[in-house]
């Protein structure tokens, strides 16, 4: 599957099926720190991610 992470901008192969969490372990990411995307849906971090599945990785950003 495509995996595009953000900040900074890179893309990644990755192997499917994988669930949320262990696709963000395996790329030494913090999962309170990003949202994940999955075809234009947000999705949590228990779902597991197909093959053909395009995800984005975007960090979380707060202000005030």
């Amino acid at each position: 599957m495509k995996v595009l992470l953000r900040n900074p901008r890179r893309e990644v192969e990755m192997a499917g099926p994988v669930r949320v969490s262990k696709l963000l372990e395996t790329l030494g990411i913090n999962p309170e720190t990003v949202l994940v995307i999955r075809n234009n849906t947000l999705v949590t971090h228990d779902e597991r991610l197909e093959e053909p599945d395009t995800i984005e990785i975007r960090p979380v950003i707060s202000g005030g």
